[in-house]
């Protein structure tokens, strides 16, 4: 796996982790009771961004390290995955 392949892995796990993470323990507005004006119900109470993001980059920190360390020894390639054979196929000229 090159930098850039880490790097790219790395952001992609961030990102689905962000999406798994953001609904968890979220309250609306509606929900506490408080709806401020000029805002819908739904809109969250209490949002902490910054706590998200440090959950979410520690949790992606751990998950990335088990992954690349899969790749980088070998554990499942590519040729795992090719369930029909493609990669063995040659393309006729």
């Amino acid at each position: 796996m090159s930098v850039t392949g880490g790097i790219v892995l790395f952001v992609v796990i961030w990102f689905m982790m962000m999406f798994i993470v953001l609904p968890i323990r979220a309250r609306s507005q509606a929900d506490a009771g408080e709806i401020v004006p000029g805002t819908h119900a739904g809109a969250p109470a209490n949002f902490r961004l910054g706590r998200t993001v440090v959950i979410v980059t520690l949790w992606t920190i751990l998950i990335w390290g088990i992954v690349a360390a899969i790749i980088l020894l070998g554990i499942i390639t590519v040729e795992d995955l090719d369930w029909m054979g493609v990669l063995g196929e040659r393309v006729p000229n």
